[in-house]
Order: structure tokens, then sequence, then C-alpha cells
């Protein structure tokens, strides 16, 4: 297992409601997609910017659920992706047993920002959807003007394929970044 840090939330272009959270793994500088909704996408916000509302979120009673029964959060990690659906579990401890609860990823991430712990992924997940980047920048292979790019989205989409989908996305992006 590898911990990994969130990195960026960035708008889908494909749909309005979707986002994809970029997960970094610092030790092999890969870069980690995933396809999030719009409340998934603002709940994870809210938590790694510290931001309290008025009353609980749901993610915040699940906390105080949690220490007011003396479970403690360790640590959550990601353990399979699969058909593009990421599996995560939440590591918690009374300080004398620990138990393992099955969550959905952007639940189990948004805990983890909550509670400041670490979230590890595995290294099988990491070389199956991770994409390395050089000196910063996304490589996509084959394509290198924006309609290239844009068709070659299409397809990916089209075939499910959204690891490769969010690379040509943020390659996208960055096109029409330099084009401004």
């Amino acid at each position: 297992m590898k911990r990994v840090f969130p990195l960026t939330i960035q708008s889908g272009m494909s749909q309005s409601d979707s986002y994809i959270l970029m997960l970094y793994e610092p030790e092999g500088g890969m870069q980690i997609p995933i396809f999030i909704g719009a409340s998934e996408a603002q709940n994870i916000m809210l938590a790694k910017e510290s931001v309290h509302t008025r009353r609980p979120m749901t993610h915040e009673l699940m906390m105080n659920l949690m220490d007011g029964y003396g479970l403690s959060l360790k640590s959550v990690s990601i353990d399979r992706v699969s058909e593009g659906i990421f599996y995560a579990t939440l590591h918690t401890t009374d300080g004398f047993n620990d138990k393992l609860f099955d969550s959905r990823t952007t639940d189990a991430i948004t805990l983890a920002l909550l509670s400041d712990c670490p979230i590890m992924v595995e290294e099988s997940v990491i070389e199956e959807t991770g994409v390395r980047t050089e000196s910063g920048e996304w490589r996509v292979e084959g394509a290198e003007s924006l309609e290239e790019l844009e068709e070659e989205l299409k397809r990916c989409e089209e075939k499910e394929e959204y690891e490769r989908a969010a690379e040509i996305q943020k390659k996208i992006e960055e096109l029409r970044n330099n084009e401004e």
C-alpha cells in the first residue's frame, strides 16, 4: 500500500455534474483519476478546506457517532478497482479492537480528510489506474491536436475507459489554457 493525497477536483467535460478527483502518490509520481459526482466533489472540498457548516453534514455526523462510541479512524484504503469502480475500506479502532468497514471511496476520502488520517492505495490499483507525469506534463501518445484529443476522449468515454479519459481531458484543458 502507498499513501496518496487528494490533489485536485476538476470539472468533467462530458457531463455538467461530473468531476474528476485526482489523487497523488508522491513516491512514484503517479496521479490517480477517480470520476465522482457533484455532491461527492462538494463533500470532499468542504472537508479538504475544513469548512464548517451550520449543521453537521452527513460525514461530520458519522465522525461524531464514531467519536461518541469510542471509535477512531486509523486510515482508509482503496483496495481494488473493478469496471471503473473503486472500492474502499475504513480502518477503525476502539483502542482494543480493530474493525474494517466497506465504504464508497468518496465517503472514505471525505472521512479521512475530516479525521486527518492517511489515505492508502493498493499498488495494483495504482498500476492499473495511475498516470505517470514527467515534469508535471500530461502525455497522450498518438494525439497532439485539440481535435484529435477530443475525438480520443469520446472514444474512451464510449468504451468506459475512464482513467485514460481523465488523462486526455487534462491534456485538453492544458492546450486550451495555453491558447488563451
